[in-house]
């Protein structure tokens, strides 16, 4: 898998900061510089907004590739919404989309509204699910949930990211309208995190992408804020109510379900701790959990220009001039299923020490052998995160024993005959 967070080596002094803040373990510091292990990064974007140096960032879709298309699909997040003062009317950044080279719009937050109305269908109807259920909306959360806490895949939504619908229809409507074939349509979201970047390409939950490619919120607001001031006439394109575009930020989707006994989380620590206690069995009175990544939800993703604080009270103030809901769920028989995964879930095994059992066993054995014999400070001068973190990577071959530097200090104290006890010299 292709991941949007990337390192600038040339900006990377080795300070540690990243490795001691990454919720998945997958940063090292090796020769100085930050490394990242591809198949344990969940796209967070949490190094970024913790590196001192710049040296981390997310990348999205050149805006050059809309000249691949002839015809072209604008998905606006929600959040977008919330990046310009004194807005008084999403149409105005709608029709800013049209003149910056887009022929056509299609609000995520109606797709948001449609999931949100299928979400009370299922409830009201008794659907089986297992209980509480978790939202499939963030990508790195279930990404997370796949390489961490396998034991609750069940527990996630069998829907679609809102997204991941509004790619779907958009591109029906666009066929409908033109009579373009597929190939020619290019989809594409303007998204608030690199998640949704990663999730863009390689869907967790699609066998195929849907979109053909994921532009960031911070490039297109550079691009819209001229447009905007320039319109001579608005059109009206707005086509989504509170419901879904309260999506934006976290609480929104929760509240579109009405009613169910529901958690908004937000944050990827608060998120980790969250699923470990369900993991436990220690939260059943919650129906449905909203898990959210970034601080506030999507209005505090890494692509965004503006606090995620005040973006929020931006679209809150939006919200007040808008319907409760613009759209249902008005699917039937198998055009049901458009709002449904079409792949089933699965375990990533990033922590799997060896695909054997007897060496993996093996492994552990050594890895606890030499943790035992680390002075337990955590303190990454190793490179790793943790004394744990390192002692793995000793046992799989991406770290010497010599990185630790009070095992050398240990050998060289021994060398020279000190009498002192191993750990005299540990603060």
């Amino acid at each position: 898998m292709k991941h949007s967070v990337i390192l600038e080596y040339k900006r990377c002094r080795g300070c540690t900061t990243c490795i001691k803040n990454c919720p998945t373990e997958a940063v090292r510091v090796r020769s100085g510089k930050a490394t990242i292990l591809n198949e344990r990064c969940i796209d967070c974007g949490k190094c970024i907004q913790v590196c001192p140096h710049k040296a981390v960032k997310s990348v999205s879709d050149s805006l050059d590739k809309l000249e691949q298309y002839k015809y072209r699909v604008a998905l606006p997040d929600p959040a977008l919404y919330g990046q310009f003062q004194h807005l008084d009317d999403i149409d105005i950044v709608l029709n800013g989309l049209l003149e910056i080279g887009f022929q056509k719009v299609f609000e995520t937050a109606k797709a948001a509204e449609i999931l949100s109305d299928y979400a009370r269908h299922a409830i009201s109807s008794g659907e089986p699910r297992v209980m509480p259920q978790v939202s499939s909306a963030c990508p790195t959360i279930m990404r997370l949930i796949r390489m961490r806490f396998p034991k609750l895949i069940p527990n996630i939504a069998a829907t679609v990211t809102p997204v991941e619908l509004a790619a779907i229809l958009a591109r029906r409507e666009a066929e409908a309208e033109t009579g373009l074939p597929p190939e020619e349509i290019g989809v594409f979201s303007i998204v608030p995190c690199s998640s949704q970047v990663t999730a863009a390409h390689s869907p967790e939950g699609l066998q195929k992408p849907v979109l053909d490619g994921a532009f960031a919120i911070r490039d297109i607001y550079l691009r819209l804020l001229g447009p905007m001031k320039d319109l001579q006439k608005v059109k009206p394109l707005s086509s989504a109510g509170i419901m879904g575009v309260g999506w934006a930020f976290c609480g929104g989707e929760s509240a579109a379900r009405l009613g169910e006994r529901y958690l908004a989380v937000d944050g990827i620590e608060n998120c980790i701790r969250m699923l470990e206690e369900i993991e436990d069995g220690r939260l059943p009175e919650a129906d449905f959990l909203e898990l959210s990544a970034c601080t506030q939800g999507c209005v505090g993703g890494c692509f965004n220009v503006e606090n995620p604080y005040a973006a929020k009270l931006r679209i809150k103030g939006l919200l007040k001039g808008l319907p409760v809901s613009r759209n249902r769920f008005l699917f039937h028989g198998e055009a049901r299923d458009i709002v449904r995964r079409d792949k089933e879930l699965q375990y990533l095994p990033t922590f799997v020490l060896d695909q054997d059992r007897e060496m993996a066993i093996s492994k552990q054995l050594r890895i606890q052998e030499l943790e035992s014999h680390l002075p337990g400070l955590h303190c990454g001068s190793c490179g790793a995160p943790s004394c744990r973190a390192f002692a793995e990577d000793v046992v799989l071959g991406r770290a010497s024993e010599d990185d630790c530097i009070f095992k050398v200090r240990e050998r060289m104290r021994s060398m020279a005959g000190s009498k002192e006890e191993a750990d005299d010299y540990l603060p």
